[in-house]
C-alpha cells in the first residue's frame, strides 16, 4: 500500500529530472550553436575582406584553421569542432576556390586538406575537453579543500572561544561572588584589587570579542582589508602603546630597521596582530624578562616579530598553533588566558594581507612571527 501511495510522486520526480537533463542539453546545443556560428562568420568575414586584397587560398585556410582552435575552447564536446571543419573546408572551396560559388571537391589536394583541418579540430577538441574537464575537477577539489579549511576553523575557534571564556568568567564571577558575601569584613585595598581584576577581566573579554567579530567578518568577506601604504615603524611603535596602555606592568624593547620602509597594509588590523602575540608572549612566557619586538628587511617581504624568554612551544605544536586549538590540559590551555583565538585570528588577518605567519623556538623562549609583501 505504502509503495502505491509513494508511486506517482517517485515518477513525477523522476519525469522532473528528465525534463532538466534535456533542458540543460539543448541549453549547450544552442551555445555550441550560436558560438561556432559567431566565429565561422567572424572569420569568413575577415577572410573574404583579405581575399578581396590578394588571392590567396593558402592564407585563406591558415584564418579557418585558427578559427578551429578557438571554437573547441569555447564549447562542450567534439561536435562543434568536427562540424566547423567540414564547413571550413566547404566555406574555403565555395566562397575563395575557381570556379567561384561552386563546390568541387574533385580538384587536387582537396581530400588531404579535408582529412588536415579535421584531424586538427578533434585533436584540438579532444585536448581542449579534457583540459577544461581537469579545470573544472581541481576547481571542484579546491573548493571541498577550502570548505573542509572553513569547518576545521570554525570548529577549532568554537572550541578555543569556549576555552577562553571560561577562565577570565570564572574568575569575575568568583570575585564579585566574594565582593558581595564578604564585603563587610574585607579592608578596602582587598575591594579595590577586586575590582581591579574583574576590570581586568572584563576588558580582556571586551578585546577577546572584538577579534572574535573581526574574524568572522573577515571570513565571511563581509570585511574589506582597506591597505594604504604605511611605514613599519609607526605600526610597531602604536601596537607597543595600545599594549602597554593595557597592561601596565607589560615591558617591551623594541628594535626598528635602519632604514625607513613603508608597506601596504591595514594599519588597525596588523596593530591588533602585533597587540595580541605581544600579549600572548606576556602571559604564558611567565619569565618576568622583557618581551622584544623587532622589524628586519627580507627579500621582499617585511618580518614582524614578537619574541619571549619563557619555556617556548612544545615542536608538535609549531605548525598547529595558529589553527585555534587550544591543548586541553596543558600547561598553556591551564593558564590565564589561552592562545587559541587570538592566534587564529592573527593568522587570518595576515592571510588577508597575502603574507605569512609562523612560530619558531629560540634556545631561551619562543619568536612568533609574520612577513608582509612590499608591493
Amino acid at each position: 500500500m505504502g509503495n502505491l501511495f509513494f508511486a506517482p510522486w517517485v515518477r513525477m520526480r523522476e519525469g522532473y529530472r528528465q525534463r532538466a537533463y534535456w533542458l540543460k542539453k539543448w541549453e549547450i546545443t544552442w551555445k555550441n550553436t550560436l558560438v561556432t556560428a559567431a566565429i565561422l562568420a567572424g572569420v569568413t568575414a575577415v577572410a573574404w575582406m583579405y581575399h578581396r586584397l590578394s588571392a590567396g587560398t593558402v592564407n585563406i585556410i591558415m584564418f579557418y584553421t585558427i578559427a578551429l582552435i578557438f571554437i573547441p575552447r569555447f564549447t562542450q564536446g567534439y561536435v562543434p569542432g568536427i562540424v566547423s571543419a567540414i564547413v571550413s573546408v566547404g566555406c574555403v572551396n565555395y566562397l575563395f576556390t575557381e570556379p567561384y560559388f561552386q563546390f568541387d571537391f574533385g580538384r587536387e589536394g582537396y581530400p588531404l586538406t579535408f582529412f588536415c583541418m579535421m584531424v586538427i579540430a578533434v585533436a584540438v577538441s579532444a585536448v581542449t575537453s579534457y583540459t577544461k574537464e581537469q579545470s573544472r575537477m581541481l576547481a571542484q577539489q579546491e573548493k571541498k579543500l577550502m570548505e573542509a579549511d572553513k569547518e576545521k576553523m570554525r570548529a577549532n575557534l568554537l572550541r578555543a572561544v569556549s576555552h577562553d571564556l571560561r577562565t577570565p568568567l570564572t574568575g569575575i564571577i568568583g570575585a564579585s561572588s566574594s565582593y558581595l558575601e564578604n564585603g563587610e569584613v574585607l579592608s578596602e585595598e582587598k575591594k579595590r584589587n577586586m575590582v581591579g581584576h574583574i576590570r581586568e577581566d572584563a576588558n580582556w573579554l571586551l578585546n577577546m570579542v572584538e577579534n572574535l567579530l573581526t574574524v568572522t567578518r573577515i571570513q565571511e568577506g563581509n570585511m574589506r582589508v582597506n591597505k594604504s601604504v604605511e611605514p613599519v615603524e609607526e605600526v610597531l611603535l602604536e601596537s607597543v602603546r595600545r599594549f602597554k596602555k593595557r597592561i601596565p606592568d607589560a615591558q617591551a624593547q623594541v628594535r626598528l630597521p635602519d632604514e625607513f620602509v613603508m608597506i601596504p597594509m591595514d594599519a588597525m588590523l596588523i596593530e591588533q596582530v602585533l597587540m595580541n602575540l605581544a600579549e600572548n608572549a606576556y602571559f604564558h612566557a611567565d619569565s618576568g624578562k622583557d618581551i622584544e619586538l623587532y622589524i628586519d628587511i627580507g627579500e621582499g617581504e617585511v618580518i614582524f616579530s614578537v619574541k619571549d624568554y619563557g619555556p617556548g612551544i612544545a615542536p608538535d605544536r609549531l605548525e598547529a598553533i595558529f589553527d585555534g586549538e587550544s591543548q586541553t590540559g596543558s600547561r598553556e590551555s591551564d593558564s590565564y588566558r589561552g592562545m587559541g583565538i587570538g592566534l587564529s585570528i592573527c593568522k587570518t588577518i595576515i592571510a588577508a594581507h597575502g603574507g605569512r605567519i609562523w612560530a619558531q623556538n629560540h634556545e631561551n623562549g619562543a619568536v612568533l612571527s609574520f612577513a608582509l609583501p612590499m608591493e
